[in-house]
């Protein structure tokens, strides 16, 4: 089997086609000889911050002396991405050769409860690749939380990092629901951090109740003061019980990315080990490219993964203090599962002088298409193909010292990062 083999197979469901539940992954694991109940670590749920939390928390745990494993969902680049050690991805070579070894166990779990999708499979192989080479793991969770596969595991610590609307087709139409449902990873006996707000909160702390050994929560038993340093991203103080660190620089760009720092360093005392030495050397080097990303200048390119509405309406906020009234112009791309209205909306927002929409070839189709989102946004959008032109002809619209912001899309951002590099 070959790479692209491989990466067929466990997409062959289709790359967007979701069957929510954890039995069969808990089937698959279990077939494995549980190679996860010896695993340590943060499983991380929330509609915003969850990448950003992780790779914080990655880094803090590495500059520990712990050997950590990372599962970020979604990939920029490369779909082996999705499983890393210690910040390598599992090479090509790797990843063939985890699925190969899976294969059996897959078709054995097939034959009694259908076929694993893609996610099923994804987490078990980054299960069965990492559990015997890593101390500590670190797992964004896909969807939701009580039924993505990734909540077959039980790390000890859950980190729910804020809850607003998002993939209300499968998680609800309020903001209790989805709150619910990303609640529901804490296991009992749990350590859970969150940031929550409002309802979002009290649904935490009615599901942390009664099965938690302790709850932190952003702005109560965790205390958060930051200052920012522009393009330079910002400087911080947290506290919480046990703990109180100062003066720690965080690299990442955007007002809200002091919150997920500080979600971060809970969890990584929530885990027991981590000092101020590991703190403050682990986010000063933080890296977690798409997420307000300068790549180039004259004019500045701006790379943001933030593909639903809250996500872009912080970015544009944070992105219109860094530049105040200079010229932006957006190039955009969505997909087809989201809801245009409502992400041309926070585009809106941002004030863009003139977007150009694209079609991100590594989504491979599907995703809106430009010529209906420009007739839906109006007279202030063109489109362009591929990628690389529609960034060329942003660069031309904004000028020299104007900005260009790739977002809506992090199959578009991948794309451009790749292409840039």
């Amino acid at each position: 089997m070959t790479y692209e083999e491989a990466l067929d197979f466990i997409s062959k469901q289709g790359r967007f086609a979701i069957k929510l539940g954890t039995e069969r992954t808990r089937a698959i694991l279990d077939r494995l000889g549980s190679p996860d109940r010896s695993l340590r670590g943060a499983l991380i749920a929330g509609t915003n911050g969850k990448g950003s939390t992780g790779a914080c928390l990655t880094s803090i745990l590495r500059v520990a002396g712990h050997r950590v494993g990372f599962m970020p969902k979604p990939h920029l680049i490369s779909y082996t991405e999705r499983i890393a050690i210690n910040g390598h991805a599992i090479s090509e070579d790797e990843f063939v050769r985890t699925l190969e070894a899976l294969m059996p166990t897959l078709d054995d779990v097939a034959s009694e409860m259908g076929p694993a999708t893609e996610f099923e499979i994804l987490t078990a192989m980054a299960i069965a690749y990492l559990a015997p080479r890593i101390d500590l793991l670190v797992c964004e969770v896909g969807l939701g939380g009580r039924l993505d596969a990734t909540n077959a595991l039980d790390l000890g610590v859950a980190v729910i990092t804020n809850v607003d609307l998002d993939h209300q087709k499968y998680l609800g139409n309020t903001i209790e629901e989805i709150a619910r449902e990303k609640a529901a990873i804490i296991k009992a006996g749990d350590l859970v951090v969150t940031g929550c707000e409002g309802v979002a909160l009290a649904t935490v702390e009615a599901q942390a109740a009664g099965r938690a050994r302790a709850l932190w929560r952003l702005g109560r038993e965790v205390k958060l003061e930051s200052t920012t340093l522009g393009w330079d991203g910002h400087l911080l103080s947290v506290a919480g019980p046990g703990f109180e660190h100062r003066d720690l620089r965080l690299p990442l760009v955007g007002d809200y990315q002091p919150a997920n720092a500080s979600l971060a360093v809970a969890a990584a005392h929530s885990l027991d080990v981590a000092d101020d030495t590991a703190i403050r050397e682990g986010l000063a080097s933080t890296r977690w490219p798409g997420r307000l990303q300068v790549i180039a200048q004259h004019p500045r390119v701006i790379l943001d993964g933030g593909h639903n509405p809250a996500a872009m309406v912080k970015v544009g906020a944070a992105l219109r203090q860094l530049i105040g009234a200079a010229r932006l112009v957006a190039v955009f791309a969505m997909l087809s599962e989201r809801d245009p209205v409502l992400l041309l909306g926070a585009l809106r927002t941002l004030r863009p002088a003139a977007v150009v929409f694209t079609e991100p070839a590594s989504a491979r189709g599907h995703v809106i298409p430009p010529e209906e989102l420009t007739e839906l946004y109006g007279p202030e959008a063109e489109v362009a193909r591929p990628a690389s032109a529609a960034l060329a002809r942003a660069q031309q619209l904004a000028g020299d010292s104007g900005n260009v912001l790739v977002c809506g899309s992090l199959y578009l951002v991948g794309e451009v990062l790749a292409f840039r590099d």
